[in-house]
């Protein structure tokens, strides 16, 4: 069973090949490329937090490849009518493949569990997969597929996003440097977690923007609290509120940087306006990128589950 839980565990290899085939996929796409490669596979899309880009893009992703996708609402009975047991092997009954958006890690990792249909994490609160992928997407498509020795700068919240983004440059051989507040670091045993499987992540954690920014590649940022984090709202604002990425910090940066932010932003706070809006920001086409990062691991999906309607020519191979 192939499931997409977190950075760590899909591992470096999937992940190219899932860039891979995105890039195939996005370029078929705009050439008016509509093979239908999943026709008659349905994707269940189970989401605890409200969602623009997670669910739009996959919704729209699976009818691009000739399948369809299904929204649950909390009609459904989700973790309230029945046992997740039940729950998920009924699921499997109907559908070929779940993405789940939600709070708590461990209930991505408990229905992956019972290995009946591919599990894809839509968001947890320790990892965004999805997001991450997207990112690295966007980046080649500016500096192309070889990133090795390029560099991403997070400033803000090590959040999930944070997180996942770490692995994802580390693995593709980027330095990866985070500017942020204490109290809102990467902890030791997730920064050795990340070591156990990419021991040569060029990683570093710093206060100091200037250290930060000075090689930057790209300058990623997002929300300072997170859903969820609503009761600390003030205390972050108050930690944060000297890294807002604006047009003085961003002049420590080279002049080609380029601005990333996985959306929703508060604009005016950990970005402003002049930044997101400029000829540097890649906001929007970031954005863009998540159907077609999310085509390219369902159809890694599809091939490895041996949905495919159709056999992959091989300018697919990867």
């Amino acid at each position: 069973m192939r499931h997409v839980l977190s950075m760590l565990q899909l591992g470096v290899k999937p992940s190219q090949e899932i860039l891979t085939l995105a890039h195939w996929l996005k370029k078929n796409w705009q050439s008016g490329d509509r093979t239908p490669w999943l026709a008659g596979r349905s994707l269940a899309l189970l989401f605890e937090k409200p969602s623009l880009r997670t669910r739009l893009s996959f919704e729209a992703g699976m009818i691009q490849l000739g399948g369809n996708a299904i929204y649950l609402s909390q009609d459904v009975g989700w973790q309230t009518r029945e046992s997740v047991s039940d729950f998920i092997r009924v699921l499997a009954e109907y559908c070929d493949a779940l993405v789940c958006r939600t709070f708590d890690h461990q209930t991505v990792m408990e229905l992956a569990s019972y290995d009946v249909m591919p599990i894809v994490n839509g968001l947890t609160d320790r990892s965004h997969p999805c997001q991450a992928l997207s990112d690295i997407f966007t980046m080649q498509e500016v500096l192309g597929q070889d990133l090795r020795g390029r560099q991403v700068t997070f400033i803000g919240d090590a959040n999930n996003v944070c997180r996942s983004l770490a692995v994802a440059a580390c693995g593709a051989g980027m330095r990866f440097r985070i500017l942020g507040a204490p109290n809102y670091f990467l902890g030791a045993a997730w920064i050795e977690e990340l070591k156990s499987h990419l021991p040569q992540a060029d990683l570093v954690q710093t206060e100091d923007p200037r250290e930060a920014l000075r090689e930057a590649d790209f300058v990623y940022t997002d929300v300072w609290t997170s859903m969820g984090q609503e009761a600390e709202t003030q205390v972050r604002r108050q930690a944060f509120s000297p890294l807002q990425v604006n047009r003085k910090l961003m002049q420590l940066a080279p002049s080609s940087a380029r601005v990333l932010h996985c959306l929703p932003a508060r604009r005016g706070e950990e970005i402003t306006d002049e930044v997101i809006d400029s000829s540097a920001s890649l906001v929007i086409a970031q954005a863009g990128n998540r159907m077609h990062l999310q085509k390219g691991l369902l159809l890694w999906i599809g091939r490895h589950m041996g949905w495919l309607a159709h056999p992959l020519p091989a300018s697919a191979s990867c």
